[in-house]
């Protein structure tokens, strides 16, 4: 047993976590566009928090593209067999976050040809449907999809040399099918909404935007807590994918993420802390109409839940991507990483993420130093 190789793989999965949880946060952008016609009336209202979304949207395209540059290389089975093969489901989440980008491009440009209600339908379809489907994705982690994995057509030469391949021909587009993975999609959606509400209190010198998106606060957590409790709850009470350490056979085990946290007391006390913060941001919001602080301790009770919860199902021998065609395709941190040379390699390249993360806090405090108002809008010739 290589204990180097295992940490390696463990640091790794940590790192993927860390990331899920920064892009959930982030999608307080998606959330934000959902929210524009709601906490926006007129067209200059709309042309504000539309562009005090658009310094930030970068941030989440890049940390998308950053969580699945991550993913391929230091788990590539996954990569291969979840992109390969649940495509539909991966084509619909690309092409929402292009079309994203190409609004905040266009919008306002003079001339354009689809004018400005086009490009804001867009933005909310993003917001929709970019949320629900990374949601409903990620919640196939804990409930399974339909693939096999054949590790020896690598070595059929001049035939089929594809490793995984899809058993049903919706490729990914069945998970939609299952309550668990739709309860999380919503939550993550509902989520998103609240953190983009709070962004704008947090944001924008506006005082009936401001007081807009205080009440859609309130609106959303109902929905959000609701789809969060049915998800979270559903999870710790189901059979889980355990690997047998010794086999490597994969097996159903009886309340397996229950157990999981009480195994692992830091990643449960982690997800709790998480699920508290994001509570705590909430209700000091509803309660408290002045306060405008919430975004950074719902923000940072997302990423901390979110880790929690893809630790979770990562660590502890348990199948993070689990088959329901066939237990033992099911795909592990240990039989789906890259080689231990090349997990070194991008593990030394790693300590460069702390200033990358320096850079983003001084870009962001920066940009936000000021709240947003109209008139800046106005005078600004690069708005949104």
């Amino acid at each position: 047993m290589d204990t180097t190789y295992i940490l390696l793989q463990h640091y790794w999965w940590f790192i993927i976590a860390l990331l899920g949880g920064l892009l959930v946060f982030l999608l307080f952008v998606q959330g934000g566009q959902t929210l524009m016609y709601s906490v926006a009336k007129t067209p200059d209202e709309r042309t504000m928090v539309i562009n005090v979304l658009g310094r930030k949207w970068e941030f989440t395209f890049t940390t998308l593209v950053t969580f699945g540059g991550a993913f391929f290389a230091s788990f590539p089975l996954f990569y291969s067999t979840s992109f390969g093969g649940a495509y539909w489901v991966w084509l619909a989440i690309l092409f929402f976050f292009v079309i994203q980008a190409v609004s905040y491009e266009f919008r306002t440009k003079a001339g354009n040809l689809l004018g400005q209600k086009t490009y804001e339908t867009f933005l909310l379809l993003n917001g929709l449907f970019g949320t629900i489907l990374l949601g409903t994705a990620v919640a196939t982690f804990f409930t399974g999809s339909d693939f096999y994995v054949d590790r020896m057509n690598i070595t059929n030469i001049g035939g089929e040399t594809t490793i995984s391949y899809w058993g049903s021909s919706w490729y990914g587009l069945e998970a939609v099918l299952n309550p668990i993975n739709v309860a999380l999609g919503l939550a993550v959606f509902f989520l998103a909404r609240i953190l983009g509400a709070l962004y704008f209190m947090n944001s924008v010198d506006h005082e009936e935007v401001v007081r807009r998106s205080q009440k859609q606060v309130l609106y959303n957590t109902i929905p959000f807590l609701a789809f969060f409790l049915f998800f979270a709850i559903s999870i710790l009470l189901k059979d889980g994918f355990a690997i047998d350490p010794r086999s490597g056979v994969v097996s159903m085990e009886e309340y397996k993420y229950l157990n999981n946290f009480i195994s692992m007391p830091i990643v449960a006390a982690v997800f709790l802390i998480g699920v508290l913060l994001v509570l705590f941001g909430i209700l000091k919001t509803i309660f408290r109409p002045k306060w405008t602080k919430g975004i950074w301790f719902a923000g940072l009770g997302t990423v901390l839940t979110v880790v929690g919860l893809l630790l979770n199902v990562g660590y502890n021998n348990t199948s993070y991507y689990p088959s329901t065609a066939d237990f033992q395709s099911s795909l592990t941190i240990f039989n789906s990483s890259s080689s231990k040379f090349t997990l070194t390699v991008m593990s030394i390249v790693s300590i460069l993420v702390p200033f990358v993360l320096a850079y983003i806090i001084f870009a962001w405090r920066a940009m936000n130093k000021k709240k947003i108002t109209i008139e800046e809008v106005k005078s600004d010739s690069h708005s949104y």
